[in-house]
């Protein structure tokens, strides 16, 4: 069993439940979530009068998969890295999981 976490930008809400829904993920949860960045050691951009955290509205996903889901939705997400327009991307991880209950519906 794997433990699928993805993050992103909100903009990206819709295409993530896609990538979900078409690869084999029945159940998942997400949350709204502030995401920051310190942008205080990046050359580009300096201003005297701008804060060097950047907060920005994001989300966070996850859910229980078996291995051939979570590398298929891997594969998804990398590929719709390829296809965004913005400067950020989604980014996910994949962990495993030693111990989980009533997960019977996951196969």
């Amino acid at each position: 069993m794997k433990l699928l976490i993805i993050t992103a930008v909100k903009t990206f809400e819709e295409r993530i439940k896609k990538v979900l829904a078409e690869n084999g993920v029945v159940a998942f949860s997400y949350n709204k979530v502030s995401g920051f960045r310190d942008l205080s050691t990046e050359q580009s951009g300096r201003n005297w009068f701008a804060n060097p955290v950047n907060k920005v509205d994001s989300l966070l996903f996850f859910a229980m998969v078996n291995q051939e889901i979570a590398h298929k939705v891997y594969e998804a997400v990398q590929q719709l890295n390829t296809t965004c327009d913005l400067k950020t991307k989604v980014h996910i991880g994949i962990m495993n999981m030693e111990q989980s209950n009533s997960l019977n519906f996951i196969k």
